[in-house]
């Protein structure tokens, strides 16, 4: 496995790999909600972020980081790479190469919550709405 930065011919397999995240992950989300930020991902937010994928030797992400300004936007692992370290794989890279010490979660996905806590994050606060103004609370953390 090795990080790299993400070219733009990444965004489309990136933004599937979002997709089977939220869906593994974020059953909080409904598919309209889903199907709401699926275009925002792909032609917007990746494009805002310093992005990097995680790809094995044969050019498959696996997983993908963005950072911008000292902050975690955006962590997703494909389900099927999840337990196998990754996550703690891109996240050592984004807090020691990049300099991320803050990242938003969302407080209905427990276990990113979890696994922020294990990787030295702490809750400094929350917001009811999420950045999009949706009724999706985020714990502010900081390591």
């Amino acid at each position: 496995m090795e990080i790299v930065a993400a070219a733009k011919q990444d965004h489309a397999e990136i933004t599937d790999v979002w997709e089977a995240s939220v869906r593994a992950t974020h059953h909080f989300l409904s598919e309209e909600d889903i199907l709401f930020f699926r275009p925002l991902v792909l032609n917007e937010y990746l494009a805002a972020v310093d992005l990097y994928c995680l790809k094995d030797g044969n050019g498959k992400i696996h997983g993908f980081l963005g950072v911008l300004d000292g902050k975690i936007e955006m962590l997703f692992l494909d389900p099927e790479s999840r337990g196998k370290g990754l996550g703690r794989l891109l996240l050592t890279f984004a807090v020691e190469t990049l300099g991320a010490d803050k990242v938003d979660v969302n407080e209905q996905n427990p276990a990113a919550v979890g696994f922020y806590e294990h990787m030295g994050f702490r809750v400094a606060g929350r917001s009811a709405l999420d950045g999009s103004g949706k009724p999706f609370p985020l714990l502010h953390m900081e390591r």
